[in-house]
């Protein structure tokens, strides 16, 4: 499979530059996988496709003002974008060596805190030391030589996640065209059940759901579960390679309760449906049902935390995941090609590629918005 095989031509008119207000007011393509066929709903419709007995997962992880503008010495802005936390000793989620971090920041054992970030901005490189507002400061201490670096935090804990909800900015997509967020998109960039701060973009999926739907679902008999799975570069960075199976996915960490994994077991022994809301909550269970080899669904399985990098292209079989509810995709990302591997687990080898074009072409005709704050696609 090559990536010129997830491209397709988008009219930039229809790439969402704000959120829908009410959010249940976005447009929904309901997409059969089997047969191809769609009807086009709103998303407050959602609940006239589910029944008693279905399992929702949501991912409930929520976005960190990630965007921390900062100054140089020489009065230079730099932006630090914070992807995922290393430590405060510097173990990283690909199990690098202690000792490899620890010559990088001359072995010091203060209460520093590392985090993998994107730099923007003239002069980045190695040493160099950037100050922001409260007190806040950091230091360059490594290139990791794939577009990301390693940066040493003044403040750690508690402390650090404070100061960067006080200073950072709301880290909107940058197809999103305005100078900044407005106050508007510090709610409406999270969903209605976000938790646990860690991610650096949001679920977009989610984004639809209201409390009141969520109530609607929950007295229909639709069971609501929640895990998480903190958004990091994983989910967005682009493939760079022609052949899309030599990419590499970024770590992601997940957490899931037992009680949540068990109760999606029971489901599945009763032939009841998992319906995943989106991409980010298929990744966390086809990851943990993958890792394990779980065929039996009358096992008994404990918590789950760990990294998590699984990459879904077509050819892929699903094991946990029945029905997926999905925002339109960019061209040629890892989530345009984990939806084609949905549909042709539904449609049959070889043809969930085509299907995938095939509604986002129809979707384009109907004037969908795409995108973060875009519409929706339930696929059965």
């Amino acid at each position: 499979m090559k990536l010129s095989d997830f491209d397709y031509h988008l009219p930039k008119e229809l790439i969402a530059q704000y959120p829908m207000k009410p959010r249940d007011r976005s447009r929904l393509l309901v997409l059969d996988g089997k047969s191809g066929r769609s009807e086009h709903k709103h998303f407050y419709d959602l609940i006239d496709y589910f029944q008693p007995g279905d399992v929702l997962v949501f991912n409930n992880s929520r976005v960190m003002r990630a965007r921390l503008i900062g100054r140089k010495k020489t009065g230079g802005k730099i932006e630090v974008f914070l992807l995922k936390k290393i430590g405060r000793l510097g173990i990283d989620s690909d199990n690098r060596k202690l000792k490899e971090i620890k010559s990088a920041i001359g072995n010091r054992q203060s209460a520093i805190e590392i985090w993998q970030c994107l730099i923007g901005g003239k002069g980045r490189k190695e040493n160099l030391e950037v100050e922001f507002s409260k007190g806040l400061k950091c230091k360059i201490i490594k290139n990791n030589g794939d577009g990301t670096w390693q940066v040493e935090f003044n403040k750690s804990g508690k402390t650090f996640m404070k100061l960067v909800e006080k200073i950072g900015q709301v880290p909107l997509p940058p197809y999103i065209k305005r100078t900044s967020a407005s106050s508007g998109d510090d709610s409406a960039y999270q969903t209605v059940y976000a938790k646990y701060a860690g991610s650096v973009a949001a679920p977009t999926a989610g984004l639809h759901f209201t409390p009141a739907l969520l109530k609607k679902l929950k007295a229909k008999g639709v069971q609501l579960e929640y895990a998480t799975l903190h958004v990091g570069l994983g989910t967005f960075a682009p493939v760079k390679v022609d052949d899309v199976k030599k990419h590499k996915m970024h770590s992601e960490w997940v957490e899931v309760s037992k009680n949540t994994l068990n109760a999606i077991l029971k489901a599945k022994s009763e032939g009841r449906r998992i319906i995943a809301v989106g991409t980010t909550s298929v990744r966390i269970l086809e990851s943990i049902f993958s890792r394990n080899k779980i065929e039996n669904w009358q096992l008994k399985i404990g918590n789950f935390q760990g990294w998590v990098n699984i990459f879904i292209i077509p050819g892929y079989r699903f094991k946990a995941v029945d029905a997926m509810i999905t925002n339109f995709h960019l061209p040629k990302s890892t989530l345009i090609m984990l939806v084609a591997a949905f549909l042709e687990n539904k449609a049959g080898k070889g043809k969930g590629l085509k299907l995938a074009k095939k509604t986002y072409n129809k979707a384009i005709e109907k004037k969908y918005r795409f995108f973060s704050y875009g519409d929706a696609m339930l696929i059965l």
